[in-house]
């Protein structure tokens, strides 16, 4: 990863589904047995635009989870309800879990650096540790054996699609990607004003 990159990729892996899937549950079962802990979660592959919003989101998640204000009971939980942009758990799951038919979906990580709001450490911001994605590579190849899923060699992108999943109706057709990734961000600030 290039040093001038805005920031760091986020830790989440594109997957690929050897066929499409035709009981989701199935594989969120088999995903949750194996996985190293409540930080690790399946996201609907459209549900991420790009790194600087699974950051945002994971940032509106770490200050929520230290200030013990989160809505969910879990982080995985409050996580896929902030990039759903809903104060319904329920939805959230809809909007961003997986659903019969997907082929692809992202693994991905939760990171617990950060002690306090806005992050501070000893009067100086802390910055993304820039090997956060690669130190977690290792479970995230372990998930993806269990799930018999195969790495889809992409990063996040903004897409109309993806705005729409998670319930955003409004229209982005002569729209750029930046304009696509600003309404995801957006779309995620949103979650504790709708219902």
């Amino acid at each position: 990863m290039a040093q001038d990159h805005r920031v760091p990729w986020f830790p989440a892996w594109g997957i690929h589904f050897p066929e499409p899937l035709d009981d989701p549950q199935n594989v969120i079962s088999i995903f949750n047995e194996w996985r190293p802990n409540e930080r690790w979660l399946l996201l609907s592959y459209s549900a991420a635009a790009s790194e600087i919003h699974l950051w945002t989101v994971w940032h509106a998640l770490r200050r929520r989870e230290l200030r013990n204000s989160m809505v969910g009971n879990n982080v995985d939980t409050e996580f896929l309800r902030l990039i759903s942009g809903t104060h319904q758990i329920r939805i959230a799951f809809g909007r961003a879990g997986l659903k019969q038919g997907d082929e692809n979906a992202w693994i991905v990580y939760l990171p617990e650096f950060g002690t306090e709001y806005p992050f501070n450490l000893d009067g100086e911001t802390l910055e993304i540790p820039r090997n956060t994605f690669n130190d977690a590579t290792a479970d995230a190849n372990r998930l993806m054996l269990h799930l018999k899923s195969s790495l889809v060699t992409e990063r996040p992108m903004p897409t109309v699609e993806g705005l729409q999943r998670l319930g955003n109706d409004s229209n982005f057709t002569d729209s750029n990607l930046l304009e696509i990734e600003s309404a995801f961000l957006l779309h995620a600030a949103m979650a504790d004003m709708s219902t």
